[in-house]
């Protein structure tokens, strides 16, 4: 009974082996290998690359800039007030 259990379990491990390696290799990497690329954007403040989706938004004459946070956003907007125009 030992030995076919210990057979069935080789059985298995090779069947295993041998599918991982008959199976098609993902070259993307990285965290984002299950998803779409997705447009990501500086964020001016810091530094930082946020994604479209995550990012906070803010506008100057009509063009969007990208920002990580919030707080990011209000020092954007505080560069702004002390700026002399």
């Amino acid at each position: 009974m030992i030995r076919l259990l210990i057979w069935l379990l080789i059985i298995y491990i090779g069947f295993r082996v041998a599918k991982s390696l008959a199976a098609p290799k993902d070259t993307r990497s990285g965290t984002a290998a299950g998803r779409d690329a997705e447009a990501t954007h500086r964020d001016p403040v810091c530094g930082v690359y946020v994604a479209e989706d995550d990012a906070v938004v803010g506008t100057l004459d009509g063009q969007r800039h990208y920002f990580c946070s919030m707080n990011c956003l209000e020092k954007f907007r505080e560069q702004l007030d002390h700026t002399p125009t």
